[in-house]
């Protein structure tokens, strides 16, 4: 049986190949104000000190992917259990003008009434509308539009658009949400009768009549059910 190498048999193994450092970048999506909005950061140290970054950092020598994202967005948002999905692999060779940095993107969905306020200003992190965003650092704007695409796709076939929203919101909201991420006006009667006919929304016996003196009724996704319908070869699908 094999044993396990320690570090120095291990380096020693690997003699004359190129060692790389490896970074996490988050592109962190957030829904206020009836606009799909992006985390951005202050980049802290050089090379381009003071602009405009993705939150991100190296990962720890013990660390495995997935827990070096949990702990960088954890650091910046307080959040823990949100939905995270991993994106894409960087690797041009010139994409950080100081050292070869290999980059694992992952794209997050957090709810904008959730996050720890303090903590997000004290990182001099910022939300920007995805429709007006900074100039970015390095390849980060390239990271962004490739989230965007892959929230858009993964929009259509599955429920996570619902991670974007407070557990309790309206039609028109869900509405303005859909409309946010891909850009268009969908039709109202339509809209309502594709997202209900699914089983999914438990309207709740409360409205929001923020906008109207008849209001709007309050509803809440059931994941529950989701699973189950699932399990029985129920598909999501949101027409845009």
């Amino acid at each position: 049986m094999n044993q396990p190498l320690d570090k120095p048999d291990l380096y020693n193994h690997y003699t004359g190949q190129a060692r790389h450092l490896i970074a996490i970048d988050c592109i962190i999506f957030g829904f206020d104000d009836g606009e799909l909005k992006l985390l951005a950061i202050r980049r802290q140290i050089e090379p381009n000190k003071g602009d405009w970054s993705l939150i991100g950092g190296f990962i720890n020598e013990n660390e495995s992917l997935n827990d070096a994202t949990g702990r960088i967005i954890r650091k910046l948002t307080g959040l823990e259990h949100i939905y995270v999905s991993q994106l894409y692999a960087h690797g041009e060779v010139n994409r950080d003008p100081v050292a070869r940095v290999l980059s694992i993107s992952y794209y997050a969905l957090i709810k904008c009434q959730a996050y720890n306020q303090q903590l997000i200003s004290a990182a001099g992190a910022r939300w920007f509308s995805i429709s007006s965003l900074p100039p970015l650092i390095f390849d980060h704007p390239e990271m962004v539009t490739m989230a965007l695409e892959e929230l858009r796709k993964e929009g259509r076939v599955k429920p996570i658009g619902f991670e974007l929203l407070p557990p309790k919101f309206t039609l028109p909201q869900l509405q303005c949400l859909y409309e946010a991420i891909y850009q268009k006006t969908l039709d109202k009667r339509n809209f309502r009768k594709n997202i209900l006919q699914m089983g999914l929304l438990e309207r709740l016996d409360e409205k929001d009549k923020t906008n109207s003196r008849k209001g709007a009724w309050y509803y809440r996704f059931n994941p529950d059910r989701y699973k189950q319908l699932s399990s029985n070869g129920f598909y999501f699908s949101v027409s845009v």
